[in-house]
C-alpha cells in the first residue's frame, strides 16, 4: 500500500527557449500549481554533442548544437534560479548532459541529480555524479536490462540513495507503451524506490503509477503547449498540472487511510435510514402466537434484522402491536418456538 508522499517533479526542460524570464515565471507557475521540485536542463554543447549529430524526430527547429548553445544559462543565472526557486518552496534540479555539466551543477550546491535516458550507458559520467553521494533519480526511458543493471551497478558502488523511473523515450507516449509493468518489475530486480517519468498527454498514467506505489513522478511542464521548442507541445499546461497534483494528493488520502469494514458502527447512521426490520403488518394482540401473515419487512432499520424473521413467526407477543410497528428484542418471546 502506498503510503508515503509521492515526490512530484515539475519539468519545464528547456521550453523556456533560453529566456531566463520564462524560467523565473515557470518557477512561479510550478509553486502554484503544488509540485515539490521544478526541473530543468543544463547542457553545455561543446562539453555534449558533436555539430553534426543528428536531430531527433520531433524536433528539428534547428540544429541541436546551436539550439543548446542559445538556450543555455550561465553559472550566476542557474545560482539565481536556484534561489528563486527555493524562496517558492520548491527543490531544483536539472538534468545534467555532460560531466562539465555536472561539475557546473555541483558549484552551485545541486542537492539531488536526475540522470537522463539518454546517459545511462555513459558509466564514467554515472560515476561521477555518484562519487557526490547525493541522491540520485535514474531514468530508464531508452535502456534495456543489461543496460540498467550496469548503471544500477556503477551507482550502487557508492551509494544506494537511488530512485529508477519507469520511461518509455517516445514523445508523446501512447498509453499502450508506459510500461507501468516495468515500474514494478524495477522495484522487484533492484529492491530500490521507483516512479515514472511521465510523457503521455494525459495524466492516467501518473494516477495509476501512485497507486502502484511510485515515489517519484516527473511530467513535462510548460506554460503553453504553443511555445516554441522540442517538448512544449508534448508537455502539461498548469491546469493540467495542477490538477494531476491534486489528484495524486487525493490518491495519497485515499491509500494511506484503510477502512475497516468489520467495525459497522461508522455505518450506524446509514443503517438505520436504509436497511430494514421486521414489521407488525397487522394489529397483534398482547399474547398472540406471529403468524407469517402478521408480518413484513419494512424500512427503517431500527428493529429485529430481517434474517430473523423465522425466529419472528412462531414467538409470542410480549404486548399489543399496531399495524406498522417495528418489532424489538423487547416485543416478543421467542421461547415459543421452542417448547
Amino acid at each position: 500500500m502506498q503510503t508515503d508522499r509521492t515526490f512530484i517533479i515539475a519539468e519545464v526542460g528547456s521550453t523556456h527557449d533560453g529566456s531566463y524570464g520564462n524560467a523565473k515565471c515557470a518557477i512561479d507557475v510550478v509553486a502554484e500549481c503544488g509540485a515539490d521540485a521544478v526541473k530543468f536542463q543544463t547542457h553545455i554543447a561543446e562539453a555534449e554533442t558533436l555539430r553534426n549529430a543528428p536531430m531527433p524526430s520531433y524536433f528539428k527547429g534547428e540544429p541541436r548544437f546551436e539550439y543548446f548553445q542559445r538556450t543555455s544559462f550561465s553559472h550566476d543565472q542557474w545560482i539565481e534560479l536556484k534561489a528563486y526557486a527555493e524562496e517558492k518552496g520548491l527543490s531544483l534540479l536539472s538534468s545534467a548532459f555532460s560531466v562539465e555539466a555536472v561539475e557546473m551543477l555541483e558549484s552551485i550546491g545541486m542537492e539531488r541529480y536526475k540522470i537522463p535516458s539518454g546517459e545511462v550507458t555513459n558509466l564514467p559520467y554515472l560515476e561521477r555524479i555518484a562519487q557526490t553521494g547525493k541522491p540520485i533519480i535514474l531514468s530508464s526511458g531508452m535502456s534495456c536490462w543489461e543496460e540498467l543493471d550496469d548503471a544500477v551497478a556503477t551507482i550502487t558502488n557508492y551509494h544506494k540513495n537511488l530512485t529508477i523511473l519507469q520511461c518509455t523515450t517516445e514523445y508523446p507516449c501512447p498509453p499502450e507503451r508506459l510500461g507501468l509493468n516495468v515500474m514494478l518489475e524495477m522495484k522487484d530486480r533492484y529492491r530500490l524506490p521507483v516512479g515514472l517519468s511521465d510523457h503521455s498527454l494525459s495524466n492516467a498514467a501518473a494516477l495509476a503509477a501512485t497507486t502502484l506505489g511510485a515515489s517519484i513522478l516527473e511530467k513535462h511542464f510548460t506554460l503553453s503547449k504553443r511555445m516554441y521548442g522540442s517538448d512544449a507541445r508534448h508537455s502539461a499546461e498548469p491546469d493540467q498540472f495542477a490538477e494531476l497534483v491534486s489528484q495524486v494528493r487525493e490518491i495519497e488520502s485515499i491509500m494511506s487511510h484503510p477502512v475497516d469494514k468489520s467495525d459497522d458502527s461508522q455505518f450506524a447512521e446509514f443503517k438505520e435510514i436504509f436497511q430494514k426490520s421486521v414489521v407488525s403488518q397487522l394489529d397483534i394482540p398482547e399474547g398472540a402466537i406471529i403468524t407469517k401473515e402478521m408480518v413484513a419487512i419494512r424500512k427503517p432499520g431500527t428493529g429485529l434484522a430481517p434474517k430473523r424473521l423465522g425466529e419472528v413467526i412462531g414467538s409470542r407477543a410480549l404486548r399489543f402491536l399496531s399495524a406498522d410497528t417495528v418489532i424489538t428484542e423487547a416485543d416478543v418471546s421467542f421461547s415459543n418456538n421452542n417448547p
